[in-house]
């Protein structure tokens, strides 16, 4: 059974960093893209950035574009979500996401993702 599973959330204030990581089981995703979305309260999930096979690509929404950044370690199946300089706007839960074939995100609403993890929950205080 594929399982993604999230860590890393919790409590923050503005300004604060918090790192999130993801590990998949079941399955390797070294030859796939990964990613992560969030869903705030009473919002539709939104993509917030994801990661080619190779690590070479990587793709940011303007929201998070230069405060957050994605990076993966494919030996140890993992893909992490450094979170820098963190806004009230940030609230939500946080989902890690991988494709099941495509190598690269896809410019599509779920981003080319199969597998989805249960979610994170991040708060940032002001």
């Amino acid at each position: 059974q594929v399982q993604l599973v999230e860590s890393g959330g919790g409590l923050v204030q503005a300004g604060d960093s918090l790192r999130l990581s993801c590990a998949s089981s079941g399955r390797t995703f070294s030859t796939t893209a990964m990613g992560w979305f969030r869903q705030a309260p009473g919002k539709e999930r939104e993509f917030v950035t994801a990661i080619s096979a190779s690590g070479g690509s990587t793709y940011y929404s303007n929201s998070v574009k230069g405060r957050f950044t994605i990076s993966r370690d494919n030996a140890k199946n993992t893909v992490s979500l450094q979170m820098n300089s963190l806004k009230p706007e940030d609230t939500a839960v946080y989902y890690c996401a991988a494709s099941d074939y495509y190598a690269d995100y896809q410019p599509q609403p779920d981003g080319g993702m199969h597998y989805w993890g249960k979610g994170t929950l991040v708060t940032v205080s002001s």
